[in-house]
């Protein structure tokens, strides 16, 4: 057996990192007899954002991609990265649906489930971490590695002692946005290994360039397992290559064993894929030790990045970053990682944009400080909470001894669309994006985006939504939204099978007409009346609308919820301004909205 074993994430952490979750399994296949023959301790290669981009963008089915991947790689243990009781999306799930999941991703090919929680609760990993012991497979509990005032080595050789006892077959330090330094790393899995005795791994993405040098020290140490990625899908937000490590190992008493000639086959070809794949590169691949302070993963900056834009806002990048670290203070230092990374992102974005800390509060933070997403770290903000939740019971045990069993009701609500148990769970996971894609493969209308940008032209005017073809291939163009109108040239956002664009076009002067009590035009995208008036109803960002709560002609007292807008994957309650009567409605469910529209109208 090898000194080092190592995990390979070609085929979901590096994608994921570098080009937006976006490699086809059809791109994966061709290299994995090569893959197999490795002899790797294990490949990632499902999890994470994966089954969300394969749904939304890729049009594959994830559950397929994983029977694909397992019956191309016969020899070598499959690993994915679980959320704990979140498992892949947003929400905690009831205990019947995490062993329903588990179960289903054991049965399609899963062997070694890399279990974490977002706030390192580890109530939130027993349930997830037994039912993987009952089938067999391999529970890998996980330390989501951080700095702050309250988190230090001691605490976290205090988890892995929890996770031992919890019965976890080893023990990875997941060091998601590149915090850890090569003597603090050296110092933790010291410690580590004199406390605990299952196999330790170290799991860390190379954002601020010190990865490598950190896996150095934690192998010194009695760290046994690294994960790194192919060179071709390496560094930046990445992870180190996996080729140079085996080079700085190779002759030493940590030898991993693997064949350098072979790795480098390997990198070669994906070397040829990532060029395909070239408009979905993220605008940081080089270190960047800003990350140290305001400990952002790299997706997450590339959302932010995106949303001031579409504000006009990108010059407050840095004062988002600045306020970052003051939210996640006061909600009692969380890890940065799914997802309480966008929880904290989203809301520190709001309290920039808004120009008043916590004027505009996510229905997730919400949660958070009602203890729904398990026991924050260090005490929160109590003036914060105030704010959040007024006088709202704060739940102490374990959040899903709350909820109530879904199995049922989800295979229910699924009916005849879902064929089996693995579609079940896709719409249990993202239900309108699952119940779409279920519902396009029933009517065989399945178009993955393409993988070329297509020339776009400034239109004379706003369309809605449509289809074009160009040069043989078919593009979805969706207009989201546009940029303020008091510019000479005004910027209009539109999504081109997914990803965002932006075009320009000569402002727009006058408001359309509206209809009395319904939206403009009664068609997404219709331009909505500026906002002008104490009673007119607006968001603090780009986003969808997820539901409205109101109708023309309903009275309302001022803080009364109207809609939810979701953002950043994140939902925020939007209230009324004023009492008074709605006197009219301009968006529907699903509806793509911006801060210079007025969304509702309240009449005094």
């Amino acid at each position: 057996m090898p000194a080092v074993r190592i995990t390979d994430v070609i085929l979901r952490d590096a994608h994921q990192s570098l080009i937006a979750t976006r490699m086809r399994t059809e791109d994966m296949l061709p290299a994995c007899a090569r893959l197999d023959a490795v002899g790797y301790g294990s490949l990632e290669v499902w999890g994470g954002a994966t089954f969300d981009a394969c749904l939304r963008y890729l049009k594959e089915d994830p559950w397929e991609r994983l029977r694909r991947l397992r019956e191309a790689l016969p020899k070598t243990p499959l690993q994915m990265l679980l959320r704990g009781q979140n498992l892949l999306g947003y929400r905690h799930y009831p205990d019947d649906v995490v062993k329903a999941f588990v179960e289903r991703a054991a049965v399609n090919g899963i062997d070694v489930f890399r279990i974490f929680d977002a706030l390192n609760d580890v109530r939130n990993l027993e349930v997830p971490v037994k039912a993987v012991k009952a089938l067999g497979r391999h529970a890998q509990g996980t330390i989501c590695y951080t700095t702050s005032p309250v988190h230090d080595v001691a605490r976290f050789v205090e988890m892995g002692r929890a996770l031992e006892a919890m019965g976890c077959d080893s023990i990875v330090v997941k060091d998601m946005a590149g915090l850890l330094t090569p003597m603090v790393a050296a110092e933790l899995f010291r410690e580590l290994r004199a406390a605990v005795r299952v196999p330790l791994q170290l799991h860390s993405h190379n954002s601020a360039g010190l990865a490598a040098m950190s896996h150095l020290k934690a192998i010194e140490n009695g760290c046994t397992g690294v994960d790194t990625a192919i060179s071709a899908f390496a560094d930046g937000p990445s992870h180190p290559a996996t080729e140079s490590l085996v080079a700085a190992l190779r002759g030493t008493p940590y030898d991993t064993g693997l064949d350098l000639a072979l790795l480098q086959s390997i990198a070669a070809y994906f070397l040829e894929v990532r060029r395909k794949y070239q408009r979905f590169e993220g605008g940081y691949t080089v270190p960047d030790t800003r990350v140290q302070i305001n400990q952002i993963p790299g997706g997450m900056i590339s959302n932010l990045h995106q949303q001031l834009r579409e504000q006009d806002a990108l010059g407050r990048l840095d004062e988002v970053f600045a306020e970052i670290p003051r939210v996640r203070e006061d909600l009692g230092y969380p890890p940065l990682v799914t997802p309480t990374s966008q929880i904290v992102g989203t809301q520190a974005l709001l309290n920039v944009l808004t120009g008043t800390r916590y004027k505009t509060i996510t229905n997730e933070v919400k949660l958070y400080l009602q203890g729904r997403y398990g026991r924050p770290p260090a005490p929160v903000s109590e003036r914060v909470r105030q704010l959040a939740i007024g006088n709202a019971e704060v739940m102490e045990g374990r959040p899903a001894d709350a909820l109530a069993p879904e199995m049922d009701a989800l295979r229910e609500s699924a009916g005849a669309l879902a064929r089996s148990d693995e579609d079940v769970m896709t719409l249990a996971m993202f239900p309108e994006l699952g119940r779409e894609f279920l519902e396009q493969r029933a009517a065989g209308t399945l178009v993955p985006e393409p993988l070329q940008t297509p020339q776009t032209h400034a239109p004379a005017a706003v369309p809605t939504e449509f289809n074009v073809t160009l040069h043989g291939e078919t593009y979805h163009i969706k207009v989201t939204g546009s940029g303020h109108q008091d510019r000479e040239q005004r910027p209009f956002y539109v999504y081109v099978d997914g990803m965002p664009e932006e075009i320009l076009v000569a402002a727009l002067d006058g408001p359309a007409a509206t209809p009395a009590g319904g939206r403009p035009g009664g068609v997404q995208g219709s331009r909505r009346p500026r906002p002008s008036g104490p009673g007119h109803v607006a968001t603090a960002m780009p986003g969808t609308v997820v539901e409205v709560k109101v109708k023309a002609g309903d009275r309302v007292a001022a803080g009364d919820p109207l809609l939810i807008c979701e953002a950043m994957k994140m939902e925020t309650e939007i209230q009324a301004p004023i009492a008074g009567a709605v006197a009219a409605v301009h968006v529907g469910k699903g509806d793509k909205v911006n801060p210079d529209e007025t969304l509702i109208e309240i009449a005094p």
